[in-house]
Order: structure tokens, then sequence, then C-alpha cells
């Protein structure tokens, strides 16, 4: 409890920049090396942010109040009358205390409003709004001269996400956010550049999971799935990637479990210390062994490199509640991955084909 104690002590030095260079240079380092030490600094700055927020708001209450004090609201009362002139001189008598407390009353609407905007906005989903960016270097949709199906010739994606296989056969897991209120035709498609067309099969917005089909005659069956589905829990700390289409490429993610819980103590997911862009949800996040233990769907707006990824046990809800046909069969239930003793280029090498990325029209 005391070590405990003193760790927090020397967090809040840290955060208010009291410790000598060499103090700041060695908790640096102990950051870099300790997840659990980086987790608690992270944590600590949210909650001096919030204290300091709410040391604000009292402030300003206290202003507010003083200002109401100042006013002779009875003595008002007793001048007003019809005249326009009479009203023009309290004006004129009162105008400084007015002025005052229509001042602190505009700059508390704004400050309420701010705290309200930015609760709102604590968690950034990161699917990728392909209309805004499709004349960029990295447009997120490739040239697609080799594809048969003319309607993804026609025009541009609407919006783009990340999915991974979850069966030989052609079921791809998303997040739900990623083809939500889009009624067109969608698309994955693969490292090598090959597009195929899906069908919705499975929809779970509380959970934010989707599952589609891949409905093409030029696909091909995967194979045997590289990877599995993790059953438990991951742990604070453990090593954690995710692949995923930030632009036209496949971009590996490196980085950690940082809490058991996402924004605000959501137990559906796990805040990830791993720095993802738009484009980044739907992507796997694994673990060393090869395990599926989340779906990357969102990140903090107001902290670098925090991510949520929706926790593998909601995947295998959703996987149960489907009808109950190949797909069981070729899903490998916490089955023992082949991944499992390869270094991670290796482990990368084989994933990237069941990877694919999420077109919407």
């Amino acid at each position: 409890m005391r070590n405990e104690i003193e760790l927090e002590g020397i967090i809040e030095d840290y955060l208010n920049g009291k410790l000598t260079a060499d103090e700041h240079k060695a908790f640096e380092q102990l950051r870099n090396n300790d997840p659990i030490v980086d987790h608690k600094v992270v944590a600590h700055k949210v909650f001096l942010e919030s204290m300091k927020q709410y040391a604000d708001v009292l402030l300003l209450k206290q202003q507010l109040d003083a200002a109401h004090d100042k006013i002779d609201v009875a003595a008002i009362s007793a001048k007003v009358a019809p005249h326009p002139s009479k009203i023009v001189r309290i004006l004129r008598n009162n105008k400084s205390a007015i002025a005052v407390a229509a001042s602190f009353l505009i700059l508390a609407m704004i400050m309420l409003y701010s705290i309200q905007s930015q609760k709102d906005v604590g968690l950034q989903q990161v699917k990728k709004d392909v209309t805004d960016i499709k004349n960029t270097q990295n447009i997120l949709i490739r040239d697609l001269k080799n594809v048969k199906s003319p309607a993804v010739n026609d025009k541009p994606a609407k919006v783009g996400g990340t999915g991974f296989a979850i069966s030989s056969n052609g079921y791809i897991l998303t997040s739900f956010h990623v083809i939500n209120g889009y009624k067109g035709s969608i698309y994955v498609q693969n490292s090598k550049g090959e597009t195929f067309k899906v069908e919705r099969v499975y929809t779970d917005m509380v959970n934010d999971i989707a599952i589609l089909k891949i409905r093409d005659d030029a696909f091909k069956n995967l194979g045997a799935m590289p990877y599995s589905i993790k059953r438990g829990s991951a742990g604070i700390g453990d090593a954690v990637y995710t692949l995923g289409y930030p632009k036209d490429d496949v971009v590996l993610g490196d980085g950690y479990v940082s809490s058991r819980t996402g924004l605000n103590g959501d137990t559906v997911a796990y805040q990830v210390a791993i720095p993802v862009n738009p484009g980044n949800s739907g992507g796997p996040l694994l673990d060393n062994s090869g395990n599926v233990v989340g779906v990357i769907n969102g990140k903090e707006t107001k902290t670098d490199g925090a991510a949520f990824a929706v926790k593998s046990k909601y995947i295998m809800e959703a996987l149960n509640a489907i009808p109950q046909d190949s797909l069981s069969r070729r899903v490998a239930y916490g089955k023992r991955s082949s991944l499992q003793g390869l270094k991670r280029n290796q482990q990368v090498q084989k994933i990237q084909d069941y990877v694919f990325m999420i077109k919407v029209y």
C-alpha cells in the first residue's frame, strides 16, 4: 500500500512538472518498460483533468453568486414602470452588475456545453469516410481494373473499414458502425487487391459487431484459419497487435492492453495502447499466441494512442446467434492457433490474407 501511495505521488509530481531532469528521464524509462505504470499515468492524468474541470465549475458558480448578490432586485422592481425612459434609467444605473451577471451566464453556458461536447465525443469510431479523401494519394479504393462487377468501378466507396475472416468459407466479421446507415452494396478486398461482394448475415448494434458473407463466384476457400478466437479474457499488460486498412495497404499496429474496460468503464471493451486511425474499425486484435482477443472499434479523442476493442466474448455470442450451418464448424472455437510460437513478422505473413478492407457504397 505504501509503495502504491508513493507511486501516486511521483506520478502527480511528474504530471505537474515537479521532477528534476534526471528524475523525469528515469520515470519516462519506467513508463516505457512497465505497461501498468504507464496505464496509471494515463488514468491519473484523466483524473486530474476531471478535478480541474470540476474546480472551474465551482469557481464559476461562486462568481455568479457574487454577481447576483450585487444586484438589488427589490430596488429594480420598485423602479420598473411602463414608461421606456424609466427602464433606460434602471439599465444605466445597474448596467455594471447586469453586464457582469450576463457575462458569467454566457461563460457558464459555454463551459457546460464544452464539457458535454467533450463527453459526447470521448469515443471516436474509426471508420473511414472515403468520400472526403477520394482525391488524396492514399485513397482507400484501389485501381479495380480486373474487378468483374461494374458497380465497383462506377463510383467511389462512401465509407471504409476493416474486417477479418472467421471461417474459411467467406464469413467476415467487422464493426457494426462501419456498415450502419448504408443500404447500398458492400464489398471486401483482400491483400492481393481482389474484390468480392458480400451481404449482411448478422448485426449487433449494442456490441458493435456485424457478420458478412462473401457471395461471389470468384471467391475461393481460404483454407484452415491460422488464428483462434480466445474464450478467456486478456490481462492488463498483455502484448497485442492489430492489422487494418487505415490506408490502401494493410498496416500493423503494436501495443498492449492498458485497461480491462473501455470508455467510461464500458465492460464490453478493452482499452489498448495502440495508435489507430480511420479505417481500423473492425480489425482483429490478437495476442502473441495468435488468439483473437477483440475487435478494434474506436479510439479516445483526448488521449494519444488509446484505442478500444470489443472483447472476443461478444464475437462468440454473435457466432452463436446466427443459424448453425457450416460456419459453426469452420471457426476455431478456442482451439490452438497455428501462429503460436512464431515471430511477429511470421504471424503477420500468415494472417494478412485473412484481413480485408471493407468498402460500402
